[in-house]
């Protein structure tokens, strides 16, 4: 099977996500980055603006995503927008990466989570750095393990927390060298 050259898919948000792009810089990798009007950028590189009818392919009820969640998420409209990108960012990705907290029932914090849980449901190879105990983790076999991700040649989604620490900065670092070998630029 012939593979494609990697290409980092991703939001541009302030955090792991603006991170992700400056990474696929320094690395060579192409990326592109999913927007949506009225959405503010910390990395505005190779930008699609998603239309009102494509956002909509990724729409879903508040009510199942919070239920999913287990929890609320206020500001709708804004989040909405974030949620049905995220959908964008994941099914055209063939494997996740995400950095923020993996909480005891398994989600992730935050909006990030639902790209993960995206990702779960569409059984795409999916792993979180959880900043809290400084280490990648896939999902497998209906639970989190221990593992260090390569990023494979062809499309991939990069998302996560915009409370990015200096930990969650170098695991995408070293994600991308490990992947690609040491940084271009």
């Amino acid at each position: 099977m012939a593979t494609t050259k990697a290409k980092l898919i991703s939001g541009g948000h302030r955090g792991a996500e603006a991170e992700f792009g400056r990474a696929a810089k320094r690395h060579g990798i192409a990326q592109t980055t999913l927007s949506f009007r009225g959405h503010a950028m910390e990395w505005p590189v190779s930008v699609k603006l998603l239309s009102a009818a494509e956002l909509a392919e990724g729409d879903v009820s508040m009510q199942i995503v919070s239920k999913h969640m287990g929890r609320t998420y206020h500001e709708a409209a804004l989040i909405r927008r974030v949620f049905q990108s995220l959908y964008h960012m994941v099914n055209g990705a063939y494997q996740v990466f995400a950095v923020g907290w993996i909480q005891p029932d398994n989600t992730v914090k935050g909006g990030t989570g639902w790209g993960v849980e995206l990702a779960k449901l569409f059984n795409r190879p999916t792993w979180v750095f959880d900043q809290e105990r400084n280490a990648w983790f896939a999902w497998q076999g209906g639970q989190w393990v221990a593992d260090e991700p390569v990023i494979e040649k062809r499309a991939f989604a990069g998302t996560g927390t915009r409370r990015l620490n200096d930990a969650g900065a170098r695991a995408i670092e070293q994600l991308f060298t490990r992947s690609f070998g040491p940084a271009k630029e």
